[in-house]
């Protein structure tokens, strides 16, 4: 796993503005010169954010479970959009322009649609100068606050500079590697993504209710006095333009990590359904199948059984026989008078899905054709000509997709889990896979083009070179896949011991179904948070006071909340700085985060 490492900050290297391009041009045989101008403008969000920039937040949106010692973040995709533009006042500092404002219970502020030339309609706000490229009527999102709420919530010019630093995660080597996506390490471990901007807010939720945290624009809102809160009166407001916002509660701690975690190892069981009684129903509900509607091809209807790649003990292999159709997979059991139709389906849905992909599907019905027509030139004595070998191997994006069905990728949700009840809500599944099941998969996909019992003759000598893994993996299904994203998880072959089993990949099946593979048996499954999941806390000893235990250093003593329990991030820094023997001047934001994050929760759970 990448080491995180914490950056104070980074301005972009072409700062905001209107820029000139000139360009001359003399000739040495021409007394003329010749010359272009040009003007560019570069300049970063400002009153509205693409729904991309923000990654991830915590707590998460929507959360229930008990987060009244954190302090809320938000993960920005671009790592300089903090420092793009200035928040005014002093410059002593690089400040950000961006801040977190928590709302506890009734104080959230209603978000109102507005536009730029429609700013004044309510609470205080200067008005901006516009750039060349923004126009009156662009829309923005705006609240307006109480003043003298804001007053006790709004961080001063000091505390800014903490409230913001990058997360980088960086390999063995030292070379930033960025975020990963689900999976011990993501679903290639070439995926990265870059650096990411984090914006910390200095205020703790409210036990009991709901939170709303808004992310707002302070650009040039500071002086040397602070924070430009408008004239004062007993119903004055100020406005902000909110550039995000989300939501979340302080009811229970179940509904955190380790809660959420924790409940899944009391819902595991196998993938099956219940026994119904009917002791030839339950030999097969046993395996995993399901009682599914069957429309015969002839248009009769019937009832079916029907399992996906998921078993519940093991499965014998063997190469898939290259069939035509699909009905030469259909298995009848006299004992129950029903058929099953596993197979059947996996073969089918392989060739729809190749099917789907129009340019790859047309690639291998072209190699096919070639393939045949230099089979038939190979046994043609009369051939005047030099035969080219059979070319055994399909084109590349052929392989690619066959490749990744073999591993289950895009593989529809209903036919890895075709009944609900097999995974419910709050629920963690261990999983054999049936290799056969894919082996019939990817036949039905490499079947195109097979028309003729020539072709499936040629089929079954020259297979496509793909591997059926053996696979073993887990499907959760929880509030913690939205809730947590990159969720990781790692396998061991036995409960003791750490010697890892090797992962395959992580696929997100639904907004909360998660699929994890590995390539091998596993006895034990850790089940952990991401390094961007990781929060900012702090300690509560008494109402109305927060302390701070130290990584390098005896813990701080306890000290009063802020207003409206705030956290004061400058005054806090200053007490690390001592505590730790670092000049005050060296102790900037990234040493602030790096103290003031908490450590990743595990939960393991063992297979049995």
């Amino acid at each position: 796993m990448p080491d995180l490492t914490f950056v104070g900050h980074r301005r972009p290297v072409l700062p905001g503005g209107d820029y000139q391009i000139k360009v001359e041009q003399a000739i040495s045989l021409d007394p003329a010169v010749y010359e272009a101008t040009r003007t560019f403008t570069v300049a970063g969000e400002r009153f509205a954010l693409p729904p991309a920039a923000g990654r991830a937040v915590f707590p998460p949106d929507g959360s229930l479970g008990d987060h009244e010692n954190t302090l809320p973040h938000i993960i920005l995709d671009r790592a300089t959009l903090p420092w793009e533009r200035v928040p005014g006042g002093p410059a002593d500092a690089v400040r950000p322009w961006l801040v977190l404002l928590v709302f506890s219970g009734d104080e959230r502020p209603t978000p109102v649609p507005a536009t730029l030339g429609t700013l004044g309609g309510g609470g205080y706000i200067p008005a901006p100068v516009l750039e060349r490229h923004q126009k009156p009527d662009d829309p923005v999102t705006v609240i307006d606050v109480p003043r003298a709420l804001l007053a006790d919530i709004m961080p001063s010019h000091a505390d800014l500079e903490f409230l913001a630093h990058i997360r980088a995660s960086r390999n063995a080597a030292g070379d930033t590697t960025g975020d990963t996506t689900g999976g011990t390490t993501g679903d290639t471990a070439a995926e990265t993504t870059g650096d990411t901007a984090v914006i910390l807010a200095n205020r703790l939720p409210a036990p009991g209710t709901t939170t709303t945290v808004h992310l707002v624009s302070v650009e040039n809102r500071y002086s040397a006095a602070g924070f430009d809160l408008g004239p004062q009166g007993p119903d004055a407001k100020v406005r902000l333009i909110s550039l995000a916002n989300w939501r979340f509660a302080c009811l229970d701690a179940s509904h955190g990590f380790a809660g959420l975690a924790a409940g899944l190892a009391d819902a595991g069981a196998s993938l099956r359904l219940p026994d119904s009684g009917e002791p030839r129903a339950d030999a097969f509900l046993r395996q995993g199948y399901v009682p599914v509607r069957h429309q015969l091809r002839q248009g009769g209807r019937t009832v079916s059984w029907y399992r996906g790649p998921f078993v519940t003990g093991p499965a014998p292999y063997a190469p898939a026989e290259p069939v035509r159709t699909s009905d030469a997979l259909l298995r009848y059991h006299p004992g129950s008078g029903m058929f099953d139709t596993a197979y059947a389906a996996a073969w089918q849905l392989g060739r729809m899905i190749m099917l789907q992909h129009t340019s790859t599907a047309t690639a291998l019905y072209g190699w096919k054709r070639r393939r045949a027509q230099a089979a038939k030139r190979a046994v043609d004595p009369d051939h005047p000509l030099d035969l080219a070998p059979i070319d055994t191997d399909p084109p590349a994006p052929v392989l690619d997709l066959l490749t990744g069905l073999a591993h289950l990728r895009g593989v529809p949700l209903g036919y890895l889990i075709p009944d609900e009840r097999l995974l419910p809500a709050e629920s963690i599944r261990f999983l054999r896979i049936d290799r056969q099941w894919i082996a019939h998969l990817v036949d039905g996909a490499a079947s195109i083009g097979r028309l003729t019992a020539a072709d499936a003759e040629l089929d079954r000598h020259h297979p496509p070179p793909v591997e059926i893994p053996e696979l073993s993996g887990a499907l959760i299904r929880s509030a913690l896949v939205p809730g947590y994203p990159g969720l990781l998880i790692d396998a061991y072959e036995t409960e003791t011991t750490d010697r890892p089993v090797p992962f395959s990949h992580t696929e997100r099946l639904s907004d909360s179904i998660l699929l994890c593979l590995f390539r091998g048996e596993f006895a034990r499954l850790d089940l952990h948070q991401h390094p961007e999941s990781l929060h900012f806390a702090v300690e509560l000893p008494a109402p109305g006071a927060f302390a701070k235990s130290l990584r390098d250093a005896a813990p701080l003593p306890a000290a009063p909340l802020g207003p409206r329990r705030t956290v004061p991030p400058a005054p806090l820094a200053a007490r690390m700085a001592a505590a730790l023997s670092i000049p005050p001047a060296s102790f900037r934001s990234a040493a602030f985060a790096r103290q003031m994050i908490e450590t990743a929760e595990r939960v393991t759970y063992l297979r049995g």
